[in-house]
Order: structure tokens, then sequence, then C-alpha cells
């Protein structure tokens, strides 16, 4: 299994003059699978994390989990340190923990406001069912 990522782009250059709202939106491209976000919340949520406990954890191949660290790392959103013969990953920063943080509080704060508009659906009079030829 191949993971969908930008292949074109092996490396960002972080030190190339760009504007942010590519930055920005490269960042994002990192965080465009749902296993890279459940890795990241992971990691964020454990400080240093074994590439043992990765696995176990989400459930995926080595071989995939990797290609996920690999976009994750391209991406400035990870880093890895060798201890050994384990592999132990941790976010860049800080910030992507809050990244994570303020995404699950939208998310949470628009279903409520969904959740709201079906209850709201409760008030509304019953319609009749037209009665239809046989």
């Amino acid at each position: 299994m191949t993971v969908d990522s930008d292949r074109a782009d092996a490396a960002i250059d972080w030190t190339e003059a760009q504007p942010l709202y590519r930055v920005k939106a490269d960042m994002f491209k990192g965080l465009a699978h749902p296993i890279r976000v459940r890795i990241l919340e992971i990691v964020a949520a454990g400080g240093e994390v074994p590439v043992a406990e990765l696995v176990d954890g989400i459930g995926l191949e080595p071989g995939t989990l990797s290609q996920h660290l690999a976009v994750l790392r391209r991406h400035g959103l990870v880093e890895s340190d060798r201890r050994g013969s384990y592999v132990y990953y941790r976010a860049t920063t800080p910030v992507v923990a809050d990244l994570l943080r303020v995404a699950r509080e939208f998310l949470v704060e628009r279903l409520a406001h969904a959740h709201e508009q079906l209850d709201a659906t409760g008030s509304l009079p019953t319609l009749r069912t037209p009665e239809r030829d046989s």
C-alpha cells in the first residue's frame, strides 16, 4: 500500500522564501490523512513514542506506518530519535498539540451546532403523508 502524498516534494525547503499561505497549505497536506492525524494525536499525548507503540496503537503494518511517518517528518510535524534498536517519535514543537486541540475544539463546536439544528426539527409540525392511488 502506498501513502497518498505529494511525491514531487521529496523534502520541504524551509529556507526558501515562500508566502506564508503556501507554507501553511503544505503543512496541512501533511495532515491530510486520518492515519497521520491519529499518529500525531498519539505522539502529542505521549511526548516521545516508540514506533512499536504506534504500530500497536494504530494497527497498521510497519511499512505503511513508516510511509505515513515519513510524510509527517517531511512536513516538519514530527522528528525521530534512534536509541539502540528503537526509534522514538515526538512532535517537533508543542504547538503541534495545540493545533490538534484547536482543530478538535472547532469540530466539537460544529458538531454541537449541527446537533442543535437536528434537535430543532422535533418542534416542526408533523407533515401529512399524501394518499397515493394504487
